[in-house]
């Protein structure tokens, strides 16, 4: 399939004006799109969270011509490509002939994305969201959930994310669960979670006086790896495009990062 059919798809299912709608909301930034067109056609495609050098070593070794990522695969101005600087591995993609499309604050947002999958990993259902779009999209989400001692909660979490490396503060039962996909605790987004009665806070990559913001305020807080918290619901993604194409799909996880 050529890389446009495959943006197109994915525009389908995860649009990309979610993105730019997104940003021009909160004052964010993205760069998702196709942002690597070889002009080769895919009989084989490989979705991997990052495009990473391990990555693309693996597209080329099954002979994929194009690679689906969630996190953009250019995101700050590149100066310069070289083999060993930021842009190696779309230097290295470029090489191999591998054309890149990345579906980031679009897939994060849009229905079944990721943030709403992160959600039904955690035991939710339906939720109060923290951003909403016409089109059933949404981002930051508080739930119930059946309600279990911490440490029983943190057994379940831990097994349906594939991650030992959870960092956990509290001690109380866990009963209404915010959950925000990427680094999504902010003031606002502790603030939100404590007006909808959240105890228990669930989110990745967070600064300490943040942390501390919330465990102050009397909520559990669940710190899961970026890459587990996220990749959760990119392989949930990669199912649904698998399932409505004809090119062979591979998805490639990163073991070191969960």
């Amino acid at each position: 399939m050529r890389s446009k059919e495959m943006y197109e798809l994915v525009d389908t299912l995860a649009p990309f004006a979610l993105s730019r709608a997104y940003c021009e909301k909160t004052g964010g930034y993205d760069n998702s799109g196709l942002l690597l067109d070889c002009g080769n056609d895919a009989e084989k495609v490989l979705f991997s969270l990052d495009l990473s050098q391990a990555a693309v070593e693996e597209a080329k070794r099954m002979g994929a011509g194009l690679i689906v990522t969630h996190h953009p695969a250019i995101y700050a101005p590149l100066k310069n490509l070289t083999p060993d600087g930021a842009g190696a591995s779309i230097l290295a993609a470029a090489r191999a002939g591998i054309s890149v499309i990345s579906a980031h604050l679009n897939l994060d947002i849009a229905p079944q994305g990721i943030d709403e999958s992160l959600m039904l990993g955690l035991g939710g259902k339906k939720a109060d969201a923290l951003y909403e779009t016409v089109e059933g999209g949404a981002y930051g989400r508080v739930y119930d959930v059946e309600p279990s001692p911490l440490q029983e909660y943190v057994s379940r979490v831990e097994e349906t994310f594939h991650t030992k490396r959870l960092v956990v503060y509290g001690e109380k039962p866990v009963r209404r669960v915010a959950s925000f996909c990427g680094a999504g605790m902010e003031e606002g987004s502790i603030a939100f979670a404590l007006r909808n009665g959240a105890d228990t806070f669930v989110s990745s990559d967070q600064k300490h006086h943040l942390v501390a913001m919330a465990v102050e305020a009397g909520m559990n807080v669940l710190l899961l790896t970026h890459y587990a918290a996220e990749t959760y619901g990119f392989h949930r993604f990669y199912e649904r495009v698998k399932a409505q194409i004809s090119a062979e799909c591979a998805f490639f996880a990163d073991a070191r990062l969960l």
